[in-house]
């Protein structure tokens, strides 16, 4: 994850949330009584699914199982 200052960040805003948007990587921002993480919309939706989701009780196995079941193991829905 890059690193920078508010300074830094403030002064190139449009060029840095262009490239968080562009690359998916996070950019953690410094400041002087504490730091943040900038992440792009899409990926914060992500994590929040994501979270959602192994929050349900038996769901993070039932996505594990269904990850290692080869495809030609699975049904095809119609």
């Amino acid at each position: 994850m890059s690193v920078m200052n508010a300074t830094t960040a403030r002064n190139n805003f449009f060029k840095v949330l262009e490239e968080v948007i562009a690359t998916h990587e996070p950019i953690c921002i410094t400041g002087k009584t504490g730091n943040v993480v900038m992440i792009s919309e899409e990926d914060w939706t992500a994590i929040q699914e994501t979270l959602y989701l192994i929050n349900i009780p038996g769901m993070k196995e039932k996505i594990i199982k269904g990850l290692n079941t080869p495809l030609d193991e699975c049904v095809e829905d119609n």
